[in-house]
């Protein structure tokens, strides 16, 4: 089992930031994916922005230009970088894992609301 640990949400206004980290309990260097995706309610879960082993990144276009993913391999930690949020961006945020030889974990959310 892998167990990821996600924190960073929070109230922001429109137009403020936040940042969000994702703590995983095993290596993420040679991970096949790893990344945060969304979900509103009353809505699927969506991909925000991801990472390949091969460094790929990812970006929805709805948070492109706005967001950054980016990771520390030493702490085995995952971020996501919020610029610019906007009130649809509401929704909780979940850390995802996928190594191909163990496969797809996933944290519990962390709630990122955006409201004046």
């Amino acid at each position: 089992q892998v167990q990821l640990v996600e924190s960073g949400g929070g109230l922001v206004q429109p137009g403020g930031s936040l940042r969000l980290s994702c703590a995983a309990s095993r290596s993420i260097f040679s991970i096949s994916r790893m990344g945060w995706y969304r979900q509103a309610p009353g809505k699927q879960r969506e991909l925000v922005a991801s990472f390949t082993s091969g460094s790929t990144i990812n970006y929805s276009d709805s948070v492109k230009d706005r967001f950054t993913i980016s990771r520390s391999n030493a702490k085995n930690t995952v971020y996501l970088q919020m610029n610019s949020l906007k009130p649809e961006d509401t929704a909780v945020y979940y850390c995802n894992y996928y190594d191909v030889r163990i496969g797809q974990y996933w944290g519990q959310g962390t709630q990122v609301t955006v409201s004046s």
